[in-house]
């Protein structure tokens, strides 16, 4: 039985409910969610299990089938292992895998949930971010492990949800609190999401500049002199770079309809989410390739059996209820569900 259910969770729920009300699923797999990208392979989640497959989509795989929820993947530098977050034994921890697959290792064991965030650059550490130590549950501070487990040291940096190390672990692109939002969208407020640059010699800062009218801008990823990260600053969340030489911030991306989420990037390369399907964009070129990835395995969800309609009167006002905690995609099935399913209850 899944012990926590909101995102991504509640994808797998809006999807199960939509099947055994008898509505037809698209045949393209979609809804692969937080990517991650190495030499040869990426990385996802789909129905709340781990996934690889080839650089291209090609040969998906699934590399963990757990009643919990993994998420966050991230590949070490090599490209030999992932790291991610799992519930194997009830809490969210920092877990590590093969990407041939294998028996996951766990690395924390602390009550608080701690999310993966990046390798270092030897491959040798994992930086996540864990209330563990901070005085309040509003506030995320990083830590490292290592890779063999053992002890858990904590950085400088006084809070931070998202976090990312530059290509030397000389400097880290974090965010100092977590992403407002998701709940409000263009959220202009207080605690609008910023990204800082903090040099992990002098402990100096600087933050990525906003325009006037105010942004969130989250998700920073530091690959070479550039930081890549999501905005909304021109209206629908698209892709950015920072150059940390020039201060010039480029818009790499121009979706109007649906936002960029959850982007990783590995050598040249970014990795992101966009209306249900995953994009490679190449940073030299900038050449935006779709991938075409299709998975077919026993998704127990999607099996046609006996419903009451106790119970899914219940589901859909249980969903009803969460509705705040639904990503965009979400939300998406959860007015079709209910547009279809109102003379069926």
């Amino acid at each position: 039985m899944k012990t926590l259910i909101k995102t991504p969770g509640f994808t797998a729920l809006l999807l199960f409910t939509i099947s055994v009300l008898g509505f037809s699923l698209q045949a393209q797999t979609k809804l692969m969610q937080q990517p991650a990208l190495s030499d040869t392979h990426i990385a996802f989640v789909y129905a709340e299990d781990l996934w690889v497959a080839n650089r291209d989509g090609s040969n998906p795989k699934r590399l963990t089938i757990d009643e919990g929820i993994e998420s966050s993947p991230i590949f070490s530098p090599d490209g030999s292992m992932i790291a991610f977050n799992a519930q194997y034994d009830g809490n969210s921890d920092v877990f590590i895998v093969s990407v041939n697959g294998g028996v996951p290792k766990r690395l924390t064991w602390h009550p608080y949930t701690d999310l993966v965030r990046d390798f270092s650059s030897d491959g040798k550490t994992i930086l996540f971010a864990s209330r563990r130590n901070s005085f309040t549950n509003r506030y995320f501070q990083l830590f490292t492990v290592s890779v063999q487990g053992g002890s858990i040291a904590q950085l400088d940096i006084p809070n931070a949800f998202w976090a990312s190390y530059s290509d030397n672990d000389t400097h880290i692109a974090y965010t100092p609190i977590a992403d407002r939002f998701n709940q409000w969208k263009h959220y202009r407020g207080g605690t609008a999401t910023r990204i800082w640059l903090y040099n992990t010699k002098s402990h100096k800062v600087e933050e990525i500049q906003k325009p006037a009218s105010g942004s969130n801008d989250a998700q920073p990823k530091w690959m070479g002199n550039k930081v890549y990260f999501k905005s909304d600053r021109d209206g629908e969340f698209n892709l950015y770079s920072y150059n940390t030489n020039s201060k010039s911030i480029d818009k790499l991306t121009d979706y109007n309809d649906f936002p960029v989420i959850n982007i990783s990037a590995h050598n040249g390369s970014i990795i992101y989410e966009q209306a249900g399907t995953l994009h490679i964009y190449n940073t030299s070129t900038g050449l935006d390739k779709q991938l075409n990835i299709t998975i077919t395995t026993d998704l127990l969800e999607l099996r046609e059996r006996f419903v009451s309609g106790k119970i899914m009167y219940d589901l859909v006002l249980f969903l009803l209820q969460e509705q705040e905690q639904l990503s965009i995609l979400e939300e998406i099935l959860l007015q079709f569900l209910l547009r279809k399913v109102i003379l069926k209850i």
